[in-house]
């Protein structure tokens, strides 16, 4: 099924159509530079009327059912829970009744709580009341989330008890215009009214990593197969864009083995913790000082962006489709431990092109997309591949967004895939591309900022 979100549907869907007929269920627009390939590759293209869609479950079934299917899949953040239920229905294999765990903050929260692992404080809120009660109870600087928002959008940081009201109308605002765009939940009714406020905790990259430029937190994509937790690979990650937009994804990360077997302890943890079944699995971790870490949160699917498409060039693994065979009830050889950066086959990473430049700071000019300037005119490592992912991009000649904090990668100009010799040195390209960007792409001229 596919909505908005994950990974592009051009990958996923030729790995699919390699081991299955596939008949796809489209909630979404069909990405044009796609459309006509995946009409060759699946058997049906169906998208049903916004009528139809508001017993998404039992759409989903009843589409099943038609088509005989043998598995129901989906790599949108926002069509999981529904997926899950209707795989429940049918009796087939899925992320299971706990899927919603994985996909409300709150609940996700909750969990881990009782659990006992280690997370940031928070408080569920569902009204302004609400927020600033949780914001005179929680130690500041706090960061308000909604709770079903994906790729960092609503999230807004509270310094002070006096910008209470305006993070609160600001992120109702956001989360309306988000669903306006498709980039919402589609199952669970009135999803954009609930939110949660934790409390920031301090990262400290440069006790994990032995150079500057790392994030301070990294992913660690998985799979639970019959309900066992199996790791693959961790992902690192450039600086986050304020409040806490993503940048860039790398894979491998550059961490001690020792380092990599803490962070995937608490990853299985987590996982676990869920009562996951049958799905794709990503979660993320915030790296403090002295070892100390802290839960973000994990989703019931693979990581979106290129993370999957990073992992098949880095290692060699199509997880896509590994997937779809464990679903059709086929033998499946995942990895017995994690991946390591001495496994990897060069890296991979992918970077989403935002008008801030390194320092966070907006453009001072307004630009107009043009990839054919930046890979023209950039000058990369020996031996690095950049290209753009055309799908999730704007066509060249789109006047590229003012990055909005609030809306996150709602404001994204586009997405690149960049392939080098090492981990270090995508990481070092990235930031040469994050600096030349201003400064190679055409200003925008008065007339088309105005349209």
């Amino acid at each position: 099924m596919h909505a908005k979100g994950g990974p592009p549907l051009g990958h996923v869907l030729s790995r699919t159509a390699a081991r299955a007929e596939v008949h796809l269920l489209a909630l979404s627009a069909l990405p044009p530079a796609v459309a006509g390939s995946a009409r060759r590759l699946c058997a049906s293209v169906v998208t049903p009327a916004v009528a139809h869609r508001s017993d998404l479950v039992s759409l989903i079934v009843a589409r099943a059912e038609a088509v005989g299917a043998d598995a129901v899949l989906t790599f949108s953040e926002y069509a999981v829970v529904a997926v899950a239920e209707a795989c429940e229905a049918l009796g087939l294999a899925g992320a299971g009744g706990a899927s919603a765990l994985a996909r409300d903050k709150r609940l996700m929260r909750r969990t881990w709580q009782r659990h006992g692992l280690p997370q940031p404080e928070f408080r569920p809120v569902g009204t302004e009341a609400d927020l600033h009660a949780a914001a005179r109870s929680l130690p500041g600087p706090l960061l308000l989330k909604a709770a079903w928002s994906a790729g960092s959008t609503a999230h807004q940081i509270i310094r002070s008890p006096h910008e209470v009201s305006a993070a609160w109308a600001r992120s109702c605002d956001v989360m309306a215009e988000s669903a306006r765009l498709g980039y919402a939940e589609l199952h669970v009714a009135e999803a954009d009214a609930d939110y949660v406020v934790e409390q920031i905790v301090t990262g400290t990259a440069s006790d994990w990593f032995d150079e500057p430029g790392w994030g301070d937190y990294v992913s660690v994509e998985g799979v639970v197969a019959n309900g066992t937790f199996h790791p693959v690979c961790l992902s690192g990650r450039m600086p986050t864009v304020e409040p806490f937009t993503e940048r860039a994804s790398i894979t491998p990360a550059l961490l001690a083995r020792d380092a990599q077997d803490r962070i995937v302890d608490l990853a299985r943890r987590a996982v676990d913790a869920l009562g996951l079944r049958d799905c794709g699995t990503h979660t993320e971790i915030k790296l403090g000082a002295d070892g100390s870490m802290w839960l973000i949160e994990t989703a019931a699917r693979f990581g979106g962006a290129m993370t999957v498409p990073q992992i098949e060039e880095v290692f060699g693994l199509d997880l896509v489709g590994m997937l779809v065979d464990h679903l059709l009830g086929h033998p499946v050889a995942w990895p017995e431990q994690v991946l390591t950066p001495a496994q990897a086959r060069g890296a991979a990473g992918s970077l989403v092109v935002l008008a801030v430049d390194g320092r966070g700071r907006a453009w001072p000019v307004r630009k107009v997309w043009d990839f054919r300037a930046v890979s023209g005119d950039i000058t990369l490592s020996r031996g690095s591949r950049l290209s753009v992912v055309e799908e999730s991009s704007l066509a060249d000649g789109s006047v590229v967004p003012v990055y909005d904090p609030a809306a996150g990668a709602n404001t994204m100009a586009a997405l690149c895939l960049l392939s080098a010799a090492d981990a270090r040195t995508v990481l070092r390209d990235f930031e040469t591309l994050v600096d030349a960007l201003p400064r190679v792409l055409p200003a925008a001229q008065p007339e088309e900022v105005s349209v």
